[in-house]
């Protein structure tokens, strides 16, 4: 599937900013799977200095200095991204979840860079209501895929899609008392739990279909910034991308950004500023179809 991609992101501010400095993950990556055409970001006011690096993770990273006092600033992604990711192995095939949490534990893991992702990160803790909850799903000798399958499936049911009842600030413990959230506190409880059990599970921002299907209904987190995960299940079938918010294998409707640990590693922007007060802050996203 094609897509034409924007992000706008809005800042307003009460008083005058007199110097900003921000990183953003908004471009798409690159890989097998998703290729990507004609990627512009666009800042106003222009900045005075801007890089563009890649980081630990292999996502690409901006960022800009903007020295001009400004009381408005508006960063704005485009681009043309066509996506179809490999379809899984069949989850019944996958090896057993406890083979794949031993090989990730062992002194010289199979794959030293998913072992990376087995544990706690800033915005993960792997305490023991993750531990209880990934029970029902991952009995003895479940394969894992299979496992991670339900466990979306039982996040989609047991959380309710509530917007703004959290920010990214609401600890994870909290999600998993109150049963509801947004699509990156369900991504956050979806690792959680996958951590829990020593399996790597890694956190993946990105974005997903703006307008329905024909004859369906739009999917949970369109126009916005969207999350899901991609659990690590064995080196046969790799890393498989699953989007708890909607029960969803990713494929030909989500378009990858940037992944890492959690949130805190692939925020679409963040910064400083000097000066400012109170601001008003927007975004608005549209993934549209093209022939």
């Amino acid at each position: 599937m094609r897509y034409a991609l924007s992000h706008r992101t809005s800042y307003r501010y009460a008083a005058t900013v007199d110097l900003a400095q921000h990183i953003a993950h908004l471009r798409p990556r690159r890989f097998p799977g998703q290729s990507v055409a004609d990627c512009r970001l666009l800042v106003d006011p222009a900045p005075q200095v801007a890089t563009l690096h890649v980081d630990h993770f292999g996502n690409q990273v901006d960022s800009f200095r903007v020295e001009q006092a400004h009381t408005e600033l508006i960063i704005e992604m485009r681009s043309e991204v066509e996506v179809l990711l490999p379809v899984p192995t069949d989850p019944a095939l996958t090896p057993p979840w406890e083979s794949v949490s031993a090989s990730l534990a062992a002194a010289f893991p199979a794959v030293p860079a998913a072992a990376e992702f087995t544990y706690a990160s800033p915005l993960v803790a792997i305490g023991p209501e993750a531990a209880a909850y990934a029970l029902p799903s991952f009995p003895a000798g479940r394969p894992v895929l299979a496992g991670a399958l339900d466990l979306i499936r039982r996040i989609r049911a047991d959380f309710t899609y509530t917007p703004g009842a959290t920010d990214i600030s609401t600890p994870l413990d909290e999600v998993f008392a109150r049963r509801l959230g947004v699509c990156q506190d369900f991504a956050h409880v979806g690792i959680a739990v996958l951590r829990a059990l020593g399996l790597a599970a890694g956190y993946v921002s990105g974005y997903i279909r703006t307008y329905p299907r024909p004859g369906g209904a739009e999917l949970r987190g369109a126009d916005a910034s969207h999350a899901w995960i991609a659990v690590w299940c064995g080196p046969e079938a790799g890393w498989v991308h699953l989007d708890p918010t909607n029960d969803l294998i990713a494929r030909d409707e989500h378009v990858i950004v940037a992944w890492g640990r959690d949130f805190s590693d692939v925020s679409p922007v963040r910064g400083m500023i000097l000066g400012g007060g109170a601001h008003h802050y927007g975004v608005s996203v549209e993934l549209r179809p093209v022939e």
